[in-house]
């Protein structure tokens, strides 16, 4: 079994921390231009997929529901987002992409070469092999 400091799991572990860096330095380059903030670009990318409790925001983006609320009160004043009351349950607001916010994330998406699709050089087998190794290594096999 390799050791925590052999050579090869050296450089596995800073080619992970290489792709991830690289995929940040890119989206938030890429949400500068649209004068956001990376985590303003993260929330809206996802309410333009879909409206969205803010709370799970929070545990999508690993992060205080508190945070999540100022993220979205800066995008609703910028009318990139809106809050509406969730149709399943009126109690609970859910904010979500107004047709501006939509048409700004979908640019940024576009904007982007290497974060948009950081696996486009690998064929569907080496995704598979990938995917996989990485569960077995968060323990998710």
């Amino acid at each position: 079994m390799a050791t925590r400091t052999d050579p090869l799991t050296l450089e596995v572990v800073e080619l992970i921390g290489t792709v991830v860096a690289r995929y940040h330095e890119e989206y938030d380059r890429a949400a500068a231009d649209h004068s956001l903030t990376g985590a303003q670009a993260r929330v809206l990318g996802l309410l333009a997929l879909e409206p969205t409790p803010m709370r799970k925001i929070a545990v999508k983006l690993k992060c205080e529901p508190s945070n999540v609320t100022g993220i979205v009160d800066r995008l609703e004043t910028r009318g990139l987002v809106e809050r509406r009351p969730d149709p399943v349950d009126r109690r609970v607001k859910v904010a979500a992409a107004t047709e501006a916010g939509v048409r700004t994330a979908r640019e940024l998406r576009e904007s982007l070469t290497f974060a948009r699709e950081p696996l486009a050089e690998l064929s569907d087998a080496e995704r598979t092999v990938l995917r996989d190794l990485l569960r077995r290594m968060l323990g998710d096999a």
